[in-house]
């Protein structure tokens, strides 16, 4: 871990370098001054509502398993989105499985699968989105290929979902030549932790519920795009909506890229490298940048601090739990 954190830090300090290379600092100043910072209320008021949906999503994914109250959806999401922020190697990912299994009986592994799921429909929701904005504005190569392989990944994550929903034995089948290697009692631990990471899956096999977990999906990117395009407003950027969604799904892939807490460095390099596309100087780019990294992370960090007194967990036990989830203990196990 201290290894990729260390990586981490020197590739957000390379981005750092790349984003402020060449700028005039008393030229950035000038920008912030004449920032409207009015519309810096409806941003956080629609990012506030973009982390409720995403923790009453959750809840939809989850509710096949176990109907969980919106509050403890809501405070386990705001305090797990704290800890991806914050906690270097993408182990922040564990922490809202680990925390709703101190909230519900749902297993660590089921929770796990409900996140995996997740994450493919904001996956197959940004591509679309992208191959939308990418059909109406020229994008650059390199974003094009990006996507591609994107996509290629999405598709390789469902293909896996519908084979184990649709066939565990056959899934089995698949992978018996690397767990047939394992002792008998791991053998047998692997089948349980399959068993439970499906559970993760149920709402797939109601069509309704994929609809509307879809829908919340869209929502919540909307959302997202729709806060980038208010804040172009604040700048007198004569910017679309279009351009919005441009500059969102470039952000994306930079923050995909594992560097520092908090996505410094390269969340401010891909978004002004995404309005540079748009003919927005560098300038005023990095003033965007700045600002909008303030306000989503410091949304984030915010709503998380307000929560973690009553959602606490250890550094250790996040690590623990990742790699024996199967074993781990659901609330009415205790």
């Amino acid at each position: 871990m201290k290894k990729r954190l260390i990586l981490g830090l020197l590739l957000g300090a390379v981005f750092i370098y790349l984003s402020l290379r060449g700028i005039n600092f008393e030229e950035v100043a000038v920008s912030f001054r004449a920032v409207h910072y009015v519309y810096v209320i409806p941003v956080f008021i629609i990012l506030f509502l973009v982390q409720y949906l995403r923790s009453y999503r959750w809840g939809v994914i989850l509710s096949p398993i176990e109907k969980i109250d919106q509050l403890s959806l809501f405070s386990v999401t705001c305090v797990g989105f704290l800890a991806i922020v914050t906690i270097p190697a993408r182990i922040g990912e564990l922490a809202r499985p680990y925390l709703i299994t101190h909230k519900s009986n749902v297993t660590m592994t089921s929770a796990l699968g409900s996140v995996f799921l997740e994450r493919a429909f904001d996956v197959l929701t940004i591509l679309i989105m992208f191959f939308i904005v990418a059909f109406l504005t020229p994008m650059p190569p390199w974003l094009m290929n990006s996507s591609i392989v994107f996509f290629v990944i999405i598709l390789i994550m469902i293909a896996f979902v519908v084979l184990l929903l649709i066939n565990k034995d056959a899934f089995l089948k698949i992978m018996r030549p690397v767990i047939s290697k394992l002792p008998e009692k791991y053998f047998h631990k692997a089948e349980d932790l399959i068993d439970h990471f499906i559970s993760g899956f149920k709402m797939v096999g109601n069509p309704g519920l994929i609809l509307y977990v879809a829908f919340l999906s869209l929502l919540i990117w909307v959302g997202i795009a729709l806060a980038i395009y208010i804040l172009f407003s604040a700048f007198d950027f004569q910017l679309s909506l279009l351009a919005a969604f441009g500059v969102m799904v470039i952000i994306i892939v930079g923050i995909s890229i594992p560097t520092a807490p908090g996505f410094v460095g390269n969340l401010h390099f891909f978004c002004i490298l995404g309005l540079g596309l748009f003919g927005i100087s560098k300038v005023d780019a990095v003033t965007y940048a700045v600002l909008y990294h303030f306000l989503s992370i410091g949304m984030i960090i915010g709503l998380g601090l307000i929560f973690l007194p009553f959602n606490t967990f250890v550094l250790s036990d996040l690590k623990r739990d990742g790699n024996r989830a199967a074993d781990y203990p659901s609330k009415g196990e205790k």
